[in-house]
């Protein structure tokens, strides 16, 4: 099952967080470095990518099965799965159990569990997180070329002339891609525009932004279609001999956004500003439209994507060097979990449920109980889920608790559920609190099989760690369990390599060039060839050659041959604000964090750029709502409330608000963006609307504030307000409260760690109270500050002591209790750089000191924005804030 455990030599493998697929260098149990052969990042990494070395603890993993709350051996839970499962089936019908998946997973994983749910449980119920993700784009896909298919390749990139980032913060979330960008930029004069109510890092690295007003993308790219049938820039006779529907798509066009000046208005842009990014598609070849979530996650998400295709089409810039629209995925194998039909409208090998297609992956499988119409999806399947209509669920690799939308109702539905299995690396989520049976999955490091990039690239992700304690993978898990409800013969698979064969195999089952996925050159490759695959574009047909760009030559999966152009028109999102919820919540990535933090919450250098759930608010709707900066606030949508630390920005404009995405209870009492977000769905993908939730935000009653710095973790209780920060040593725990002073002094001392000796300070009149707590050899073993709302003082400092973890003399004791800092050397303070974990003071001092006067000159000292590059937005800006302070 582990084939690749440490060698002396540094073992391949694939990072397991973006779409973009970066290779990296693992032995042992560390991380060595990016992979510099690999053609994806040729040995970079992003902050996240650097840590990943960091992430390798088992100090959280679940390493053995549970079952009800209680350690059990393998085959009691494999028997307990499979039974529930087969008596729900058996009682109910195939179509009253689930499974619900994740990008995480490789496609090995992926391709075993869907061939149980549609291929021997007989229904299309298996789902995916990728759901929440690229949904819209599978269909846009589908819609306008016949079939998912990304046509172009990262190289665009690098040749492009032009580069439109649209709902995409690539700065941040795909920041090896971003840095490939500025590259070009720099060599080739590449220029870039960003589409974006947010002005966030990627912004400010373009040479123009267009701040659109939230869900106004159809028409701004309409208009767009528009104007480039006025100016004469429409390819007809690529038009006439490669596509259909243009007629149709651009009388859709002029009626939704005929007039330039109305369109800005509209998108609540400056026409002069618009007109400068319409001219400037218009008269450059070389444009790649890069798209995400922005678009994606949108009632009308589909739409979005298919006006972003038509401008496209109707210039011919499609599937040549340097253009085409790209769709960049947020998950390491959102890509391959499409290729073998984990979504729940779709059969594997890219196809549908047409009966021709059922009719041909049954006999493939041999499946003669084929499901023979689409199941559920995401929000679907949990809206069933909560009416009881699904008796038995498997979730793998995933937390829908956190991460889908109205969390609140996911949650009851998860603990009423009759039967909840949850496959994962770690016991303690959202969801898994829920579960009947836990069950250890092999994590990043000791899994091996392959995952496929946003640009078709299918790569080896290597086990360079041995599984431990009785973590198994999940083929493994899945294949156990099918063997167990009597479909053995049909799962016999001893190892990942004959999961790809079989998956390649069926891309080319009776293809014949109808499906572009074709993976059939690789269905015969031995074990070591599978060992030593290289990362690969597909299609890779039997006697032919990996193509990195499709469509080159005009023809389309479709069955006359021609891309199809989409009649769209601009309509309002699903629920809009109001009186009683005036402003719209964008939820998204921070540039440190993955999905739920599971992984990179455990990195006490990935904490430390946003340590709490932090809610950007535009100055105007602040001081109305009497905001101040690092205050909290309480935010409510008609689907449940957060709390948030407060951050007022410039960055966001009036009327929006922002809260990441990453929050869970395992991290903050009420921090969940997943609790306020819509569920309003795109109807044909069945993407949810998590870019635009109607809002009201008012300030969240404060008294009192503390801080915990901890040796131990643990989940406060009592409290109105709390965050858990993973920091070196241990754990800092921010509190708050809206009890009297006295009162929360009470709540918190209640966490501090107690030792053999302990020191306390009260000075009641002005609410203040610190303590500290010390082992036998004065080290520190934890640390309360409480003061009243607005007056806890930086403790920076005090957390460098912390980590430091080394014996305090009495003096340094004394200064603690004094909030006074006790250390010699100075402050590193707030993390700026993750990669190098260069933090704010240090930079500020070094551009003092050296008088500093850009983000190059920075980094050629402290390196910082060096590596990654999504920092230097930032740095720009500190540079640029010490230079204006500076005395004349």
């Amino acid at each position: 099952m582990n084939a690749h455990v440490s060698t002396d030599a540094p073992v391949r493998t694939t990072c397991p967080y973006c779409g973009t697929g970066c290779g990296v260098l693992g032995s042992g149990a560390q991380v060595t470095a990016g992979d510099p052969d690999h053609p994806t990042n040729a040995g970079r990494l992003c902050g996240k990518g650097s840590a990943l070395g960091e992430t390798l603890s088992l100090d959280t993993r679940l390493l053995h099965p549970m079952v009800e709350g209680r350690r059990a051996d393998w085959d009691s839970a494999l028997d307990l799965v499979a039974r529930r499962f087969s008596e729900a089936v058996r009682q109910h019908g195939p179509d009253s159990v689930a499974f619900y998946v994740s990008g995480q997973l490789l496609t090995e994983d992926y391709y075993v569990a869907n061939k149980l749910m549609k291929g021997f449980l007989g229904s299309g119920n298996i789902d995916t997180n990728s759901r929440l993700c690229m949904a819209s784009s599978v269909a846009g896909h589908r819609r306008a070329f016949g079939e998912d298919v990304v046509p172009g390749c990262y190289e665009d990139l690098d040749e492009a002339d032009l580069v439109v980032l649209t709902g995409s913060n690539a700065a941040w979330c795909h920041p090896i891609l971003f840095r490939r960008v500025l590259d070009a930029r720099t060599r080739r004069g590449t220029r870039v525009v960003t589409i974006d109510p947010r002005r966030t890092a990627s912004a400010k690295d373009s040479d123009l932004h267009l701040a659109v007003r939230p869900g106004t993308d159809v028409l701004l790219f309409n208009g767009l279609l528009a104007h480039l049938e006025r100016c004469g820039r429409v390819d007809r006779a690529y038009v006439a001999e490669h596509t259909t529907g243009f007629p149709d798509a651009l009388s859709a066009a002029k009626v939704d956004a005929g007039d330039a000046e109305l369109v800005a208005a509209a998108c609540g842009l400056d026409a002069t500003q618009l007109l400068a990014f319409y001219d400037m598609f218009a008269a450059t070849e070389r444009v790649v439209t890069v798209y995400s979530q922005g678009i994606n996650q949108s009632s009308h998400g589909t739409d979005k994507v298919n006006a972003i295709i038509n401008c496209h089409l109707a210039t011919g810039r499609i599937g040549r060097e340097g253009m085409g629209p790209f769709s960049v995925t947020g998950q390491p194998n959102a890509m391959g979990g499409r290729e073998v039909g984990g979504l729940a409208n779709q059969l594997a090998g890219h196809m549908d449920f047409s009966p021709e297609s059922v009719e041909r992956v049954g006999r493939f499988w041999q499946a003669p109980g084929i499901a023979t119409r689409p199941g559920l999806k995401a929000v679907d399947l949990f809206e069933r889920l909560a009416s009881g209509g699904i008796k038995a669920l498997w979730v793998m690799g995933t937390n829908p608790a956190a991460s889908l939308p109205d969390g609140e109702r996911v949650r009851r539905a998860l603990k009423a559920c009759d039967f909840l299995a949850v496959s994962d690396v770690v016991p303690d989520t959202d969801t898994a609190r829920s579960a009947h049976v836990l069950l250890p999955a092999a994590a990043w490091g000791e899994k091996d099989g392959t995952v496929t990039n946003s640009e078709r690239r299918i790569s080896r992700q290597r086990a360079f760690m041995p599984l431990p304690a009785e973590a198994r993978p999940d083929w493994w898990i899945v294949s156990q369990v099918a063997r167990r409800m009597g479909f053995g013969v049909k799962f016999p698979y001893a190892k990942p390599a004959e999961i790809f064969r079989e998956h390649a195999a069926l891309t080319a089952f009776e293809n014949e060039g109808r499906r572009v996925l074709d993976l059939g050159g690789l269905a015969s490759l031995s074990d070591a060839d599978y060992d030593r695959l290289a990362p690969v574009q597909w299609p890779v047909p039997a006697g032919g050659k990996p193509q990195a760009r499709l469509f080159g030559d005009g023809r389309f999966p479709t069955p006359d041959g021609r891309a199809r152009f989409v009649a769209v028109t601009q309509e309002a999102p699903a629920n809009t604000p109001d009186a009683a919820r005036p402003l719209v919540l964008n939820t998204g990535r921070l540039r440190d964090q993955w999905h739920t933090m599971t992984r990179t919450g455990e990195v006490a250098r990935l904490m430390a750029h946003q340590p709490e759930p932090v809610l950007e608010i535009a100055p105007a709707d602040a001081t109305v709502r009497g905001l101040a900066d690092n205050s909290l606030a309480e935010v409510t949508s008609a689907w449940g409330r957060a709390v948030a630390r407060v951050r007022v920005s410039a960055d966001q404009q009036a009327g929006q608000i922002f809260l990441p995405m990453h929050w869970t209870d395992s991290f903050t009492a009420r921090g969940s963006a997943g609790r306020l977000a819509n569920p309003a769905c795109d109807a044909l993908s069945g993407q949810p609307e998590l870019k635009h939730t109607p809002a009201q935000v008012h300030a969240f009653p404060m008294r009192w504030e503390a801080l915990v710095l901890s040796r131990r973790r643990y989940r406060p209780t009592g409290l109105g307000y709390w965050t858990r920060t993973t920091i070196a040593g241990g754990y800092a725990y921010r509190l708050a409260g809206g009890e009297p002073a006295d009162e929360g002094t009470l709540l918190a001392r209640e966490h501090l760690a107690r030792g053999r000796e302990a020191v306390e300070f009260l000075d009641r009149r002005r609410g203040i109270f610190r303590a500290m707590s010390f082992d036998g050899q004065g080290r520190l073993l934890g640390c309360l500050l409480v003061a009243p709302a607005g007056a806890l003082p930086d403790a920076s400092w005090l957390i460098e002591v912390f980590s430091a973890d080394e014996p305090l003399a009495p003096e340094s004791r004394r200064a603690l209790l004094g909030a006074r800092p006790a250390q010699s050397g100075p402050p590193e303070g707030r993390i700026v750089c993750s990669c190098f974990a260069v933090g704010v003071e240090r930079i500020r001092r070094t551009i003092r000191d050296h008088q500093i006067v850009d983000a190059a000159a920075l980094g050629s000292l402290l390196k910082c924005g060096t590596n990654c590059g999504s920092c230097l937005a930032e740095l720009r800006e500190i540079v640029a804030r010490e230079r204006q302070n500076a005395p004349a």
